[in-house]
């Protein structure tokens, strides 16, 4: 069946819904505490969740850097959740991370500012004020970060299939409507390649990572597409010694076949201020 990716404004009750979409369809919800069941498989502690997970990276400094790779880990645990099919994945741009996949299904939970603020303080018991602050931070935050990393509009109707208004419709009624949509001819047909799909940013992402880490690569200004286990970079570094630690780099991660290196060398000196 198809894979649900969920994008929501604060105070939508998104998660109510996506809480009982998962038992309705009997998929696994992929959410914060999902991740974090799982994230010291992949080297991430609590610490570094909490200081990355959903927060845009600035790509300057050495550590900014880091942010960005542990970032991928994050993006590479949601991965592999989706190659194994039947899940939601919730929020953390998913919608634009597994872009082009056939089967994917995109869901976005949208409701006017003010219902939004008023249900949410009675649900968490603060000031309105004060929920007031939180929704308009969290939109901000969660918009910044689809802007700066997938470079899309958060709130462009076109980066989803399925919008849905939940001040006007009931959890009963959206539901149904999603279960409706996962049951499509056109995702249904799709289904077959989706894993191999999967499989190729999977190991884009696996290779990203490790450049990001590396500290002799002062900035990454390339792209990497994958297909089958053939790598293909381009971009530019900033000197011939980045450009071949990077090839080595692509050519030394696991699941790897071969690297079409379309890499340049343009001279840069960094800005300090």
């Amino acid at each position: 069946m198809a894979i649900i990716t969920i994008s929501r404004e604060m105070g939508t009750g998104a998660y109510k819904i996506a809480h009982d979409l998962a038992k309705r369809l009997k998929y696994t919800l992929v959410d914060g505490q999902k991740i974090a069941e799982v994230a010291e498989r992949y080297g991430l502690g609590a610490d570094i969740l909490e200081r990355v997970d959903e927060k845009p990276p600035v790509y300057i400094t050495a550590e900014d850097r880091l942010q960005a790779a542990n970032l991928n880990l994050i993006e590479l645990i949601l991965l592999d959740f989706a190659r194994s099919g039947n899940v939601i994945l919730y929020g953390r741009g998913c919608q634009d991370l597994l872009k082009g996949l056939g089967s994917l299904l995109r869901v976005r939970f949208i409701a006017p500012f003010e219902e939004r603020v008023e249900k949410f303080a009675e649900r968490e018991w603060i000031d309105p004020d004060l929920a007031h602050d939180f929704i308009r931070k969290s939109d901000h935050q969660r918009a910044g970060f689809i802007h700066f990393y997938f470079d899309r509009n958060w709130n462009d109707p076109l980066g989803y299939d399925l919008v849905f208004n939940t001040s006007i419709l009931g959890e009963t009624a959206i539901v149904d409507c999603i279960v409706a949509a996962t049951k499509d001819l056109k995702l249904k047909q799709a289904e077959e390649g989706a894993s191999g799909y999967i499989d190729d940013i999977i190991l884009a992402k696996k290779i990203e990572t490790e450049l990001l880490r590396s500290p002799k690569i002062e900035s990454l200004h390339l792209k990497i597409a994958s297909y089958n286990g053939k790598v293909h970079l381009k971009g530019h570094l900033h000197s011939d010694e980045e450009l071949e630690t990077a090839f080595q780099i692509a050519c030394s991660v696991p699941g790897v076949q071969s690297v079409k290196n379309d890499l340049n060398v343009v001279s840069f000196k960094s800005y300090k201020e």
